[in-house]
């Protein structure tokens, strides 16, 4: 007997989507589902190489996009894992009792605005496994799932080869950039760590990190910049390739727990009692983490802002580098 047909909702971003990805294994492994996937067209690259996935559906702004095709599909039942006013619209749309995760946004409201964390000690995934448990979904332990299709991995592994990275070459690969500058180090805590950091380093980012990591990379023949030259798939697969990789919250965190990687974890505005720290597999812990002690205006958003709010940053100006230093073993 066929298993049911399932369509997952969640449009962004790269960390969400990766956070996704032990409902979609499970949902195939352990009840047969033909699993469909709906996101933003920016981030379908994510997913379509995943083998646990039937389909990969993407809109680049608006639902009617793909509304046709979707009540096409006759779907068992929705999972939505982003709960908002646009999958609600979906949801109604398509005439389809959906089971939504839940966001918790007040009670983050809370500890971002009057400091009081009534949050439970829970990973983000296990809330979004628990919006499937009702159709018999668990936990089974695997973790975070992350696919590099073969082109992309051949093309890294060519990439590095020419900065004199083989095979087995020992390096650290460090993120340095993030979706929002509260979540990212400042380019002078940067240098200190380049400097400090005498093993092989390749800095990871966009095409917005460029210029920060082409500085960086100047400063010392053990820097490789791969910021705006590498695909999302070809910067994982460094880190695939890496012994250990540094990174503020930030999708590339993600990605790197995904691939089992050793991870020195470093907070700014944001804090991982929100539920969105590295997760592994059970029974795994690979995470050094680095955050500043004892600051009452943290966290200051439960995603992040363009500056700090209170003009001093110290929640990044304050880290511990000398110890992030001695983590990546200098």
């Amino acid at each position: 007997m066929a298993g049911p047909k399932i369509l997952l909702l969640r449009f962004s971003s790269i960390g969400d989507i990766v956070l996704t990805t032990p409902v979609i294994r499970c949902l195939h492994q352990q009840l047969g589902a033909e699993v469909h996937f709906l996101c933003k067209t920016a981030y379908r690259s994510l997913l379509d190489s995943n083998p646990y996935l039937s389909k990969v559906y993407s809109i680049q702004k608006q639902l009617g996009e793909v509304l046709p095709a979707l009540r096409a599909e006759h779907y068992d039942h929705i999972i939505d894992l982003h709960n908002n006013l646009r999958t609600l619209h979906l949801q109604l749309a398509l005439r389809k009792r959906a089971f939504r995760f839940h966001k918790l946004n007040w009670r983050k409201w809370l500890l971002v605005n009057w400091k009081i964390d009534r949050l439970p000690r829970q990973h983000i995934v296990e809330r979004y496994l628990a919006a499937a448990q009702p159709l018999g979904l668990v936990n089974d332990g695997q973790g975070l799932d992350y696919f590099i299709p073969p082109a992309e991995r051949e093309a890294t592994q060519r990439y590095l080869q020419a900065q004199g990275l083989d095979p087995g070459a020992d390096f650290v690969a460090m993120a340095i950039g993030a979706a929002h500058a509260t979540k990212q180090l400042p380019l002078s805590q940067l240098r200190r760590i380049c400097a400090g950091v005498k093993r092989r380093m390749v800095l990871l980012g966009g095409k917005a990190e460029q210029a920060a990591g082409a500085a960086l990379a100047a400063e010392g023949t053990h820097l490789v910049n791969a910021c705006g030259v590498l695909s999302l798939h070809q910067s994982a697969a460094v880190l695939q390739r890496a012994q250990l990789v540094i990174s503020p919250d930030t999708g590339m965190m993600h990605i790197a727990a995904a691939l089992g990687k050793p991870i020195i974890s470093v907070w700014g505005n944001t804090v991982p009692a929100l539920g969105m720290y590295p997760y592994y597999g059970e029974g795994e812990r690979l995470e050094q983490r680095f955050e500043v002690p004892g600051l009452t205006c943290r966290p200051c958003s439960k995603i992040g802002h363009g500056r700090c709010p209170k003009g001093h940053f110290r929640c990044m100006m304050e880290q511990d580098i000398a110890g992030i230093i001695a983590a990546a073993g200098q």
